[in-house]
Parts: structure tokens; sequence; C-alpha cells
């Protein structure tokens, strides 16, 4: 059978023979706080704290309704290894603890602490700082980070101390900054590394005396000319003269992990793998930063940058806010109360989330509150196999393909075609002539295949212990048996009874 043109394009990035660097969109960047100086945002009338915040297993609650915390204070513990523990943003008092609305597609809720502000803001003693985290032993100050809640800050919200472990057979080579931020209208990393760029400058230390990387590259996007003169002072003034500020074409999804690691190293990270496999770390600037106030300050993450913009928000703005405030409470604070023909989402235009609920709170992933005019939805028409998918994909899979059998529930099929490989970037979508949500699909896909792996898991966990069930229940019967032969054995034979004599 003929081969298509996209199909060989596909086998050409999978053999290796196109760089996946060069693949990605060029959608309007729409960064209009580019120029907008952080500003504090006002504590809220209450704070919300979803248990979980990041990837893994969700805290548990260690105050109940009634108690007052202060600032910085531990109000859930990490549960498991990948988890990482929650803070109370402000000093106040505990209302509640129920189920609230997150963000999430489905609008479903999750278990919520309720925190009632005091006005006073009183921090809780911290956590020792580690001036001479130098001196220390690494696994001490990881602790300290895990301590302190930090997780990716960049969108993955993977706990950030497991990523630090050192791996014997993986040596860290190259260590990265990402400062990339190529989400449309998103500043608000751009905006943290012109302003902080010192803090920045102090966790890179950090994370280079835990992993020994030999080289550290700070990459950021050439449509941000200030940050980088920034950075490259920063690092001057820290003696960091090794450490280089590496401008990259803007493109996206130029941030992606895998693909700036293409970007910086010429090297691609397997599928299936980690980019520790081939001596890589890539750590978000915004993350970067957090773990300097936890190793330097003892100050647990309770709130961090998010950029509030689109095409229907009167005041955009670049707000430093705490962790647990509501969106609809940012939202009028900036000004936009009439939400008639308004989409609020979380995140960028190409990968956040649409908000079913604007009394979602504020939390550690949330990088961008997006007010954005709804517009007519062009329908969707059949697949043209035009390929302009295929050459976009920044993790060289056929998308077109994968939206075929995912639509089809042929998820077998879609899991030989790397499923799981998609960053979910939106670029496919993004160059669709025929408009086809093919995100949607792969996000469909995904979670149809999980709800497999769950019930196949819990069908053969239903195997094993049944046939647990038959062996004992056959084990018992060969013990009662060996029990009964043996109690036979035990008895002593009986005498012989001697023939009677016969009568005369």
């Amino acid at each position: 059978m003929a081969m298509h043109s996209w199909q060989r394009l596909g086998a050409k990035w999978l053999a290796g023979l196109i760089p996946l660097a060069e693949a990605g969109v060029h959608p309007d960047d729409c960064k209009v706080t580019a120029s907008l100086a952080i500003t504090d945002a006002p504590l809220p009338p209450l704070l919300v704290l979803p248990i979980r915040q990041h990837i893994g297993q969700a805290c548990a609650p260690i105050v109940d309704a009634g108690d007052t915390v202060l600032r910085g204070q531990k109000i859930a513990k990490s549960q498991g290894y990948v988890s990482t523990s929650i803070h109370a943003p402000t000093s106040g008092r505990v209302v509640k603890i129920e189920e609230h609305a997150i963000v999430h597609p489905s609008g479903i809720g999750m278990l919520s602490i309720f925190i009632e502000p005091d006005g006073e803001d009183r921090w809780l003693e911290k956590l020792p700082a580690m001036a001479d985290y130098a001196q220390r032993d690494p696994a001490e100050i990881r602790e300290q980070i895990r301590s302190c809640g930090i997780a990716g800050l960049g969108g993955a919200l993977f706990p950030t101390f497991i990523k630090l472990v050192r791996d014997p057979n993986h040596r860290i080579e190259t260590l990265i900054l990402n400062g990339i931020e190529c989400e449309p209208w998103l500043t608000c990393d751009h905006r943290l590394m012109v302003e902080d760029a010192p803090r920045i400058v102090a966790g890179l230390k950090i994370l280079r005396y835990l992993v020994q990387a030999e080289r550290c590259v700070v990459a950021i996007e050439d449509n941000k000319p200030d940050a980088a003169a920034a950075m490259r002072e920063a690092l001057k003034q820290a003696g960091c003269a090794d450490v280089e500020v590496r401008l990259l074409p803007t493109i996206y999804p130029q941030g992606s992990e895998k693909q700036l690691i293409e970007t910086i190293t010429g090297r691609q990270v397997p599928a299936g793998k980690l980019p520790l496999h081939i001596g890589a770390l890539c750590e978000n600037v915004a993350t970067t930063a957090a773990i300097a106030d936890a190793v330097l300050e003892g100050k647990p993450l309770i709130e961090r940058v998010v950029t509030l913009s689109g095409d229907a928000m009167p005041k955009p703005a670049n707000l430093r806010v705490r962790i647990g405030t509501p969106v609809d409470y940012l939202l009028r604070q900036q000004g936009l109360e009439d939400l008639h023909g308004v989409e609020v989402m979380q995140g960028g235009p190409m990968m956040g989330e649409r908000l079913r609920h604007l009394d979602a709170p504020i939390t550690k992933g949330s990088n961008g509150i997006l007010a954005m005019r709804q517009q007519a939805r062009e329908p969707e028409s059949p697949c043209i196999r035009c390929g302009h998918c295929v050459q976009v994909c920044p993790v060289g899979l056929m998308p077109n393909e994968l939206a075929s059998h995912c639509r089809n529930d042929r998820f077998e099929e879609s899991e030989a075609f790397n499923l799981f490989d998609c960053i979910e970037c939106g670029a496919c979508s993004y160059v669709c002539p025929a408009h086809i949500p093919l995100v949607h699909y792969f996000r469909y896909g995904k979670g149809q295949v999980a709800a497999i792996r769950r019930a196949n898991a819990f069908a053969e966990l239903s195997r094993q212990r049944s046939e647990a069930r038959e062996q004992r229940i056959q084990r018992e019967r060969e013990e009662k048996a060996a029990r009964r032969r043996a109690r036979s054995a035990a008895k002593p034979a009986p005498s012989p009874v001697p023939p009677k004599a016969e009568q005369p």
C-alpha cells in the first residue's frame, strides 16, 4: 500500500531525521501585559485551598473547622511519595472543610480547606534558613524543598524534590532554566525575570549544587530582550559567568520540556523516558525562585505571580496572588463585572482550561486567568489528510491517526501510536483546516485508556484474590485430610479376637 506524504514525514520524525525542535506554530503572542510591573493582589474575604494542587496523591488535612492558623502554617500534609504539603496563605480561621469547585473540564469538586483571613497576616515561625546550603547534605535541602510545598509552577505541577534526587546511573550534565513562556497573553514569568532576576539566579545556584550539573543554560525566547538583559546582569553580579543565557526563536510550543531540551542539547528524550535519562534537567524560572525562597528563607509556597489578561479584561495586570484566592474576586478587582458573552479560562489559550465555576480558586498551577470574548466555533468537518497537524507536532506524532483511533474507541491502536506522548499543546488543533478538536479526542482517549487500565487492574486483583481463596480452601482440605490420616495412624491397632472353640 502506498505511503502518504504525512506518513513519510512522521516516519522521518520517528527515525530522528527531522528535529522536533523545528516543529510548532506562530500564533499572535498578544503580550499586552509584558510592560506591566507585578503588583500585589489584595487579600480576599475567603480563601479556598484544594487538598491536591500537584500531580500525585492528595494531601490530608491536619486542621479542623474552627482552628486558628498562621501564615505559612502547614494545613495539609503530603500522603505518599509523589505528594507535597499545602500551607496557609495568611493568618485567620478555618471555617469549614468540604468539597468545592476546582479548575477541571468536568466541573467536579475537590475537598478544600476554607480560611477566613483575620487581616493581620501574621507569620508562623518559618523553617530554618539554609544560607550555608553548600555545606549541607543535598538530602536535607531536598527535604526542605518538599516541606515548603514546592511543585513545578510551569504547569506540570510535579513535586520538585523528586526531580532533584540524584540517580547514580544517570548523571545530570545540563541544567536548563525555562524562561520561554510561549503561550499567548501570559507574561508572569517574563515579569519575574525582569523584576526578580537575582532571586531566580539564587535558586539556580541551589539547583546546580544539588544536581552537580556541568553546564547551565537560561533559555528565553527572543521576544523578551529585557528579561535576557536582566538575567545576564544578575548572573554577572552572582559570579556565574559560565552560565549561558540563550535567546531562542519565538515559536509555540518552544517551552515544552522535551522540545526545549532538544533545542539546547541536540538530543531527544526517548518515548517513555525522562530527561534525566539523557543527562538533562529542566526547571521553570518561577519554580526556581520558589526554591530560593524555601532554602534561603524557609518560606513555603503560598503565593505566585498570575497574569490577568485577554481581550475582554478591562484592566490587564500581572498580580502576585495568594494561593486560594477565588477567580471571580480577581476578575472584580480588575473591573470585570459583566460576564455576558465572555469566556474565562485558566492558563493560555492553547493549553488552558475553561472555567465552569468562577469561584474556583487560584492554585499552585494557575499561571494566568484570561477573559476572552466568545466567538462562534467553526463546525468540525472530515479530515482532508493535509498533514498540517503532523508537521507542527512537537513530539513527532500523527495527530490525525490518533484522533481517528480515539474517536472510534480503538484504544489499543491509539496506544500503538504513542497516545500518552502527546503533551496536549494544541498546535495540531490550531492548524487544522477541518476544525477538528484533536486535543479533545486525545484527552478522551487518555481518560478511556486510564479507565480500562484501572478496570483491568481491578479484574486482575479480583482474579488473584479468587485464586488465593481457592488455594486456601484446597490447602485447608488437604490439611484436614492429613490430620485425619495422622489420627488414624496414631490409633493402636485392635487386638485380634481369638476364634471361639467349636462345641463337641
